[in-house]
């Protein structure tokens, strides 16, 4: 066995109801005053409103951002770190799904030491603790609650770039499946494959270590039995509770262990077409899939057996499988089949291949990866 390290330095709350526990949250974090961080249809809803009246009756001030969009740009941080820093906030609250919690790292980071996210890009580039910050997911997919990432659109460059640093994660991550049973049918898909796909490729990289390997193991089982009940009913509880502690559970997995081929060819995919993040990660999983089954270990069997409705013994299985059973599901929860579906253009691909090939996941996915396969499994994915 390598050798391999690994932390969870967060509190991390999971229950029905628990986010009436955000002013009692913010008080053990020492906070004053909240800047909360989150988008217009969370606004819109009276979420956001919700968490500041329960703030404010707590003693704690508040003010918010909620112009995040999908795919965050460089100039969203931009404009929510001067609000942050013009309010006079001293802590920050992320609700919201990946997008919101990405920008509210990044602003954690350029609120404290300064300057633009650009300059904060790869690893090793964060100086120290970030301002200090409380995540509370309403999707079950990115994992971003409780991991090292954020990823924020720089569209000078058509490129997303990644901010890595363990200070990047929350504090606090606050978990209320009550908070998921109004998301529309085509989100819960693409968050709940999202999430599938993180345990999935952290669970086969090169990178993976038996504390990464239990976390996705119990991220697969937990999304593979839920995922499809969720999506069909959104507001059985029950499932939607199981899909986010499997997303919780594949983002502590893929904080340590990282990802694959799939999330480093689905970056350039939403930056150059604005695919959602988990639609492009769904539409080019069974094409990867099938790729890496020539790297496969013994490991597929196990996935297959965690996401299928009909588990199968060793003797009856091929890794060939795992690929057809993943573009079934795709297809069964309304996920394109292929990306010229959302529109996505083969004039592009040698563009978004250069993109992929600098993304650090590709050095630790199973199969070794050129250029010329990325070109290739664009073309099969369109």
């Amino acid at each position: 066995m390598k050798a391999f390290t690994f932390s969870v330095p967060q509190n991390i709350m999971v229950g029905k109801g628990n986010l009436k526990k955000l002013p009692e949250v913010a008080k053990k974090l020492g906070g004053t005053h909240a800047f909360i961080i989150s988008g217009p249809h969370l606004n819109k809803m009276g979420i956001v409103a919700s968490c500041e009246e329960g703030l404010e009756k707590a003693g704690i001030k508040t003010d918010d951002f909620t112009e995040t969009e999908g795919n965050p740009s460089v100039e969203t941080v931009e404009k929510a770190a001067a609000a942050f820093k013009e309010c006079g906030a001293d802590f920050i609250i992320a609700l919201g799904g990946g997008s919101p919690m990405d920008v509210a790292k990044a602003v954690g980071v350029v609120a404290k030491y300064g300057g633009s996210i650009t300059q904060y890009e790869g690893g090793g580039k964060v100086p120290g603790d970030i301002i200090p910050l409380i995540a509370i997911p309403t999707t079950a997919g990115t994992g971003s609650e409780v991991t090292a990432f954020s990823v924020i659109t720089d569209h000078s460059r058509n490129y997303k770039l990644t901010v890595f640093s363990y200070k990047l994660i929350p504090a606090y991550a606050i978990l209320d499946a009550e908070l998921l049973t109004t998301a529309p049918a085509s989100v819960a898909a693409a968050c709940g494959i999202d999430a599938m796909v993180h345990a999935l490729e952290a669970y086969i990289s090169k990178d993976a270590s038996p504390f990464s390997d239990a976390m996705a193991e119990k991220a697969l089982e937990l999304i593979g039995k839920n995922i499809r009940s969720y999506v069909a009913d959104r507001t059985n509880v029950e499932a939607a509770e199981n899909m986010l502690v499997g997303s919780l559970f594949a983002g502590i997995a893929f904080s340590w262990a990282r990802l694959g081929d799939v999330h480093a060819m689905s970056h350039p995919v939403s930056a150059f077409f604005n695919v959602p993040h988990g639609v492009a990660n769904a539409i080019l999983l069974p094409t990867i899939v099938d790729y890496n089954a020539l790297a496969d270990t013994g490991k597929y069997l196990k996935i297959y057996n965690y996401i299928s409705q009909s588990p199968i013994s060793e003797e009856e299985f091929d890794s060939s499988m795992l690929a057809g059973l993943l573009q079934d599901l795709n297809e069964s929860l309304g996920i394109p089949a292929g990306l010229e579906e959302v529109g996505v253009t083969e004039d592009k691909f040698d563009a978004m291949a250069d993109d992929a090939m600098k993304s650090g996941n590709i050095a630790v996915n199973p199969r070794s990866t050129t250029k010329a396969d990325v070109l290739m499994l664009y073309r099969e994915a369109l």
